[in-house]
Formats: C-alpha cells, structure tokens, sequence
C-alpha cells in the first residue's frame, strides 16, 4: 500500500484511534475500584470532620471506631440499618431512591447523628454534614465543602473557623428547622444562627437554605420523642 495515499492516512488515523480508546477504556475500568474506593474514603473523612474528628491517616479504622450504624430514616421516623452498599452521593440518594440516611456515632460514650446536607452555592454544588447530639436538637460539629466557590470569600465555608461557629447552636424551634446562616452582622438570635462569610452573602445564604431543606428532609426523626434504633 502507497503510504503517502489518502486511503493509508485514514485507515492509519483509524487504527490509531481505536487503539487509543481501547487502552483508554482498560485504564479506565482497572482504576474504576481505586477510584470508588478513594470516593468512599474521602467521604468517611468528612463524616469524621462533622464529628471533630479531623485529619486522620487511616479513615476506615476511625470511620469503624466512631460509627456505629448507617442508617436509612423510615416515613414513621424510626431507623433501620442500611443494608446496601455505602453511599457516596445523598442527593441522588433522596432523589432516586428516596433513602435518607442517618449515621449514628457513639463519641467519648455519648450518641450523636450525622446527617448528609446538600444544595447549590453561587457557582455550583456545595454539600457537608451536620452531626447533632443525642437530644436530636444540639449541634455538635459540621462539615461543608463546596465545588467551585469564590475563594477567600464563598469559599470560606470550607474553613474551620466558619465551620467553628455552628456548634451549641440549636436546630428546632417549636419543632420547625430553625438553625440559620444570615448575612454578616445580621444574627438576630445566636441560638439558632450563625454569622454569615463576609463578602460571600450569596454562599452564606445559600448553606442556611440547604440546613433547612435537608434538615428539615429529617424532621419527623428529629422531633420524634422515643426513636427505636
């Protein structure tokens, strides 16, 4: 065959091609596991850091330390154990599955419940977790990260110190979602609200929104008096 043919350079192009998206798509599918498990983990870490629980190396050990159940809320409020796979994705959760999962951990003897919060800052998704105590109604500790906030500003709820604001503040009032994240220098009642980022009042506004649609996803379980685990 002339090399220098129209016809050679296609099937040659061709060739190339379909050689590069096969190894592309054996690369792909070998990490496909790694790539799972590494999603799991970073997500156990953020359990964690709700929890206070932060910088750990080994994320399975401290997950399976701390955590003692994955549970799914049923319509009555009471809980049953998840017995499918671990979640990584809550919204999708919600939304396809209707499952809303609560995580009890036993720290330092003492009952808490981490729930999954989610929901869209200014420039794209933001989400975390909210750990509360065992009296359904205390925070102990959040987690919030987000995709592509402004950094220095919306960006900032990524931050301890913001994050560091939330616990002791309480979530109901008068059995409605009442913790909050208002403007900065706007807090009106500090037992329910936090103050707001600075420069970043769309974000901010934006985390307060999601505490209460998701929160608020949970309400029978966090008003229900007696709740069998």
């Amino acid at each position: 065959m002339n090399t220098n043919s129209n016809t050679y350079t296609i099937i040659y192009a061709s060739v190339m091609v379909i050689i590069v998206a096969f190894l592309l798509a054996f690369v792909s599918s070998s990490l496909r596991d790694r790539q799972g498990k590494n999603v799991e983990m970073d997500t156990k870490k953020q359990i964690l850091a709700a929890l206070n629980i932060r910088n750990v190396e080994d994320a399975e050990a401290e997950y399976n330390k701390y955590i003692t159940d994955d549970m799914l809320m049923q319509p009555d409020g009471s809980l049953a154990k998840n017995t499918g796979d671990f979640a990584t994705s809550y919204e999708k959760e919600v939304k396809e599955n209707n499952r809303l999962h609560i995580f009890v951990a036993n720290v330092d003897g003492q009952t808490k419940y981490v729930f999954p919060v989610y929901g869209v800052g200014l420039w794209g998704a933001i989400w975390g977790y909210v750990a509360l105590n065992e009296d359904k109604n205390t925070v102990y500790g959040v987690y919030f990260s987000h995709a592509s906030e402004t950094p220095g500003l919306g960006a900032e709820i990524a931050s301890e110190a913001f994050q560091g604001e939330f616990p002791g503040r309480k979530t109901l009032e008068n059995g409605e979602i009442a913790l909050n994240v208002v403007k900065n220098g706007k807090v009106s009642n500090s037992e329910y609200e936090v103050d707001g980022i600075s420069g970043g009042t769309i974000t901010s506004v934006a985390v307060g929104n999601m505490l209460k649609t998701c929160l608020g996803n949970y309400k029978v379980f966090l008003t229900l008096k007696d709740t069998e685990e």
